[in-house]
């Protein structure tokens, strides 16, 4: 008699589930109201269990298929603003030759830089722990209430006296707001600071790096430009530097699933850039504030 065939094995990511999660990861990263929240906070409310025990595990396919959405996102935000980017970067190589800063394309390129090392350097030496700490429903809950808080404040602050000062006494744009190429080095360090918190899950990278950026007496457009611009080589470098666990043994039997979801990712990513960069010449942060706050306690009453 022959032996009975085993089943086939489930995969541990479905090709449906890969699109979902693309796809909030392209819209949650940019949306000031956190990616790595949501993308713990949904698999739960969804009976996910193979994705929500993987994304506390120290080594599981959730690493592999976040380096597709790391990139696929950065790809967007890198067409998106291609065109400031080729500004920048050839900023970058003339104030190398001319050993100076003399237009603001060559000091955003700094300002940048500088802006990108704290969360560098966070990223590579806490990433993995606070990953594997945090990344529960019920601490992601809390922390997406804590950045609508955070919203909240940087909005208030932003119509506060210091506020004003600083508008006051720096060039200012015709609407009367302080110009991006004036914030000093200790100010754009500051705001990588801030975004070193969008590594705990329920805390925004583009929510803590925009309010930072308002407090500085920044625009709500301004602020928002430089938090995607800084954003960019942060996600690509995350995605780079996880590469091995694409196409080491966490990538094997979800590879098929990382290209669907990045595309979805990626797709998604363009368009919310393309519809923040709009809304924020007039909009707030209040509405993204109201949604993590409810959407917060809505998940902590859930899992609970």
């Amino acid at each position: 008699m022959a032996p009975a065939s085993r089943p086939a094995r489930r995969p541990p990511l479905t090709y449906i589930q890969a699109i979902i999660l693309g796809l909030l990861q392209g819209v949650t990263e940019l949306f000031p109201i956190s990616s790595l929240g949501h993308a713990v906070i949904l698999p739960k409310f969804l009976g996910w269990n193979d994705v929500v025990a993987a994304q506390s595990a120290p080594e599981s396919f959730w690493l592999a298929f976040l380096v597709g959405l790391h990139v696929a996102t950065a790809i967007a935000l890198l067409v998106f603003f291609r065109a400031q980017w080729a500004r920048i970067i050839r900023g970058f190589g003339t104030s190398i030759r001319t050993r100076r800063i003399g237009t603001p394309d060559e000091r955003l390129a700094w300002l940048l830089l500088v802006a990108t090392i704290p969360a560098g350097i966070a990223g590579l030496l806490l990433e993995h722990t606070l990953r594997v700490a945090f990344a529960t429903p019920a601490v992601a809950a809390v922390l997406l209430m804590v950045n609508g808080l955070i919203l909240i404040a940087g909005e208030r602050v932003r119509r506060g006296a210091t506020a004003r000062r600083l508008v006051r006494s720096h060039a200012r744009t015709d609407a009367g707001d302080r110009r991006l190429d004036t914030l000093d080095f200790r100010e754009s360090f500051a705001i990588g600071v801030a975004q070193v918190l969008a590594l705990l899950p329920g805390i925004s990278r583009s929510g803590v790096t925009i309010v930072a950026g308002l407090v500085r007496g920044l625009d709500h457009e301004d602020a928002a430009r430089f938090s995607f611009l800084l954003a960019t080589p942060i996600i690509l470098a995350a995605g780079v530097y996880k590469l091995p666990d694409l196409v080491g043994h966490n990538g094997d039997g979800v590879r098929g699933q990382v290209l669907v979801g990045s595309v979805a990712a990626g797709l998604a990513a363009y368009v919310s850039v393309r519809f923040l960069s709009r809304y924020f010449r007039r909009g707030t942060l209040l509405p993204f504030a109201a949604y993590c706050l409810v959407v917060g306690a809505l998940a902590l009453i859930r899992v609970a």
